[in-house]
């Protein structure tokens, strides 16, 4: 009958309900039975724990962290109200603040508003744009160049062209061997040995008297084989800020051209030194003008305040210009498999400036204003901690020139500066006398004081 059939329906749906039921609770006990689970199959195991095989780069070491970029964390971390950083080397204004200069927010303006079309994004070509590369060149080697038998090409900033050119020396150089200033930018080591390069050091610094070791970078540069390589810091030497003189450069360049060196200057400060970028350039133009082959890394980073915009050059004083465009070939196939071009923002900006008369002019003006700032504070720390009651001689700063100041501090007092007062800096006692204001250099002033009184500075 109908109702049998009905009745029989639902005990079907009911049988079939209690048998999903069980068949669920079986699977359950089974799966979160370890024993059990181990006897399944792969495609029934439980997603619990990862079943894929160990990644490739597992047994990656923890790199060690940069030493300056470093503290610059450690520093953001730091809840102090009355913490002070003087380890990055970038310009801050009275106020502590990153200062964009008034010149490249008119040049960015006339690229983005005024002449859009003359500015694109397309890409430029392997060793960057001609245009700025020239210009780059006359700010360095000034309007009598002999362009023509220079070679440059558009790099990233300072580092990327000590990069390329160290490449290029581990290429062509007839001696692998390069020698650094003791001490140097902490980036140099790294970048020559990277490039396959023997790093040795030479004599600069003279932590007795807290001035340049003239005579131990004569001896060391004589006892040097001859066709090394010699790397020299144009201006502002880092971290030093130890300068040779007129006559000490001309004694460096005739040692140099006797002993057949290959000359590599790094120029980072060129006008941010002393205010003056042609005073700046002297040191580099009297080594092309006393006949060496040499290379330039330059950068646009401090003096046009461009950091994250990397933006500099590579340059070679060559023989001539067959000689030169023979250089160019070879740089360019060292940077296409390298990063292909350059960006070209920053370019932009500098070749707007320098071709602007009216831009040009307010640069100048502006740069030696950062400049003088920088010398501003060096009076002023040595004042203060003379007002402190220090009775250590500190007009080795004064002395000094550029962004920094090498102070004499030993490593445990520059942990105390930092353990004690939230003064973050480099443990051999440079600062970075942009990161002082007329706000806290009283406060760094005694803090220096606390941790020198009593103590030696000269080593």
């Amino acid at each position: 009958t109908i109702n049998s059939i009905h009745t029989m329906v639902i005990a079907s749906r009911w049988i079939l309900c209690l048998f999903t039921i069980n068949a669920a609770n079986a699977f359950s006990a089974t799966t979160n039975n370890p024993k059990m689970n181990d006897n399944l199959p792969a495609s029934t195991a439980t997603n619990d724990e990862p079943t894929s095989k160990p990644s490739v780069f597992a047994d990656i070491p923890m790199g060690a962290p940069d030493k300056i970029l470093g503290i610059a964390e450690n520093f953001k971390k730091c809840e102090d109200p009355n913490k002070v950083n003087v380890c990055v080397g970038a310009y801050r204004d009275e106020n502590g603040k990153p200062w964009v200069l008034p010149s490249v927010r008119e040049a960015e303006k006339h690229m983005l508003i005024d002449n859009p079309s003359a500015f694109t994004k397309e890409y430029t070509s392997i060793g960057g744009d001609p245009a700025f590369v020239k210009l780059a060149l006359l700010f360095a080697y000034g309007t009598e160049a002999p362009l023509e038998r220079i070679a440059g090409v558009q790099t990233l900033s300072g580092t990327g062209a000590c990069r390329i050119g160290g490449e290029f020396l581990a290429r062509f150089a007839t001696d692998k061997n390069i020698y650094l200033p003791d001490p140097t930018w902490g980036n140099h080591v790294a970048i020559f040995q990277s490039c396959g390069l023997t790093v040795h050091r030479y004599r600069y610094y003279n932590a007795r008297t807290n001035a340049l070791d003239y005579e131990g970078m004569m001896e060391d540069l004589k006892d040097a084989p001859e066709g090394s390589i010699l790397l020299l810091h144009a201006c502002a030497h880092n971290p030093t800020g130890c300068d040779p003189s007129v006559e000490q450069w001309k004694d460096i360049s005739l040692i140099a051209k006797e002993k057949k060196m290959q000359i590599f200057f790094d120029s980072a400060y060129q006008g941010f030194a002393s205010g003056d970028a042609e005073k700046d350039a002297s040191a580099l133009r009297s080594f092309v003008e006393d006949g060496h082959s040499l290379m330039l890394a330059q950068s646009f980073a401090k003096n046009f305040g461009l950091y994250g915009e990397r933006c500099g050059t590579l340059s070679f004083v060559t023989n001539d210009a067959e000689e030169k465009e023979r250089v160019l070939s070879q740089l360019k196939l060292i940077i296409r498999p390298m990063y292909s071009s350059p960006p070209i923002h920053g370019s932009s900006i500098v070749k707007t400036v320098l071709t602007n008369p009216t831009l040009r002019t307010q640069y100048y003006e502006e740069c030696s204003s950062m400049a003088d700032r920088i010398g501003s504070m060096r009076k002023v720390l040595v004042e203060k901690l003379a007002e402190m009651g220090s009775t250590h001689d500190w007009s080795h700063i004064t002395n000094q020139i550029g962004m920094f100041a090498y102070t004499g501090m030993n490593s445990d007092m520059c942990d105390r500066l930092t353990e004690e007062f939230s003064i973050f800096l480099t443990r051999d006692g440079r600062i970075s006398l942009a990161g002082l204001n007329p706000s806290n250099v009283d406060y760094v002033a005694k803090a220096i004081h606390t941790v020198t009184d009593g103590k030696n500075i000269t080593q």
